[in-house]
Order: C-alpha cells, then structure tokens, then sequence
C-alpha cells in the first residue's frame, strides 16, 4: 500500500527538483505558526487532532462539495487541539492549498501526506502548516528520516514520526524522533484495531508526545486511549461522514 502511495508522489517530486535545479527553492513561511505540542498538552491527555480529508482509499469519497473553511470554523470552535489536513491529491482529494485556506483558524496544522523526500519538508515550511507527517517505513533508513526530522526542526515545523510496527518505533526513536503516532490500520487488510494503540504505548517514554490514529469514533474511546497514555488521538473519517462535523467533534472532546 505504501510503495503505491510513494509511486503516486514522484511527479511531484519530479516537479520540486527540477524547480529546485533551476533556482526557484520555496520562501520559508514568515507568519507565526501555532505551536502543535503546546497546543495538544494543554488539553491532553486525550486531545483531539480533528481531519479534514475529502477522500480515503479504503471509503473514496467520504463528503461531496466541502468547503474547508467551514471544517476549520466547525473544528475550532468544538475543540479540536490541532488540525490534520490532507494535502494528498490522487488517494484523497487534497491539496496544499488546503493549508493556506484553514490557518485563520488560529489551530496547529499538521500537513498529512506522503512525504519522504526532503524538498517535501521545504514546501511544507513555505505553508503555515506547524507540524508535518513523516512516516517510518517510507524512509530508505534511519539516517534517512533523521535527514527529515533534522530538516522540518529547523524552521519551527514539528516532525510527527508514524509507525505501524516494532521496527517503526525502533527507527524513529534511533533518528531522534519525540512525536510518535501510532497508526492502528492494518496495511494489508486496511482494518483498524485499538489493540494496536493499546500494545505500543507501555513503550511510551518520557519527554515524547504520543498520539493515536484511526479507529476512534467514540468518546469512550478518546477517553481510554487519554488514560492509558496518549496525548492525543487523530479522528477523521467519522467527522467527515457525521451528519453534523462541529456537534460529532463537540461530542469527541467533551465539549457538547
């Protein structure tokens, strides 16, 4: 699924370098980005990172004809600690401009894409996103996703590390990664499991934030995940199919 997902990203990287070689190297943003571990710990445990993705691969189109500035208003005003925004075009109808258009939110944004080439990370930090997404198993090596963690530190974004299995968690802590995201999707099957969330996180380790993704809809599930650990649990696809974003979210954090 992932080596899919990493050939689907090769046009535009493709299109970074060749721009790159040309001269043309992405302006770092200059307005002030939110800080998304401060942002999570003042209402973590068990902070809602609500996401706004118009598609998924295993559901397609989960809403017709959003608007991604009425999500931001929704998310922001029923609590969400953070926004995951996906940026990924061909799997789930995103865009980068989607990060331009929700910042008025005054939330952290997290960019969600697949990202594994570092002029990835550079365009992420030309946007007001404040976190970026890197996952584990897309990098060739440790070395490799230290170069990438290295890269989005430097202008303020914060590297959020995903794994899905031992060797995962073993790579980013070896590359210096303190922003682990757990990801309860099995990639073969594509089910999700809260059991997964449940066994990595005795691992969890002082200093590092965690975060829980996929399979929570409920808010006696952000609830559990908050009480064994987890400083914040990533909810989308149940936001984007509840009838109400705003009132399902406000359900999700305690708010309503």
């Amino acid at each position: 699924m992932l080596d899919k997902f990493k050939k689907a990203k090769q046009d535009v990287i493709d299109s970074l370098r060749k721009d790159f070689m040309e001269g043309h190297v992405p302006a770092v943003y200059r307005e002030e980005r939110p800080s998304f571990v401060d942002a999570i710990r003042a209402k973590g445990p068990g902070a809602v990172i609500a996401e706004f993705k118009p598609a998924s691969p295993s559901k397609g189109i989960l809403r017709e004809n959003i608007n991604p500035l009425d999500f931001a208003d929704d998310y922001a005003k029923n609590g969400a600690a953070a926004i995951s925004v996906l940026t990924e075009d061909k799997y789930f109808s995103g865009h980068p401009d989607f990060l331009f258009m929700m910042k008025n939110s005054g939330v952290p944004l997290l960019r969600k894409d697949f990202i594994f080439d570092p002029l990835q990370v550079a365009m992420t930090a030309s946007s007001p996103a404040s976190a970026v997404l890197l996952i584990a198993r897309m990098c060739d090596d440790v070395n490799h996703l230290k170069q990438l963690i290295d890269i989005a530190r430097m202008p303020g974004l914060a590297p959020v590390v995903e794994i899905f299995d031992q060797a995962d968690l073993d790579m980013a802590r070896a590359a210096g990664a303190d922003i682990i995201q757990v990801n309860n999707r099995d990639l073969d099957t594509l089910e999700t499991s809260l059991d997964q969330g449940r066994k990595f996180i005795k691992q969890k380790q002082d200093g590092e934030l965690w975060i829980c993704a996929s399979g929570v809809s409920e808010r006696a599930q952000v609830v559990e995940m908050g009480e064994l650990g987890f400083d914040a649990v990533l909810i989308g696809t149940c936001l984007m199919q509840a009838e109400n974003p705003g009132e399902k979210l406000a359900e999700l954090t305690g708010a309503k």
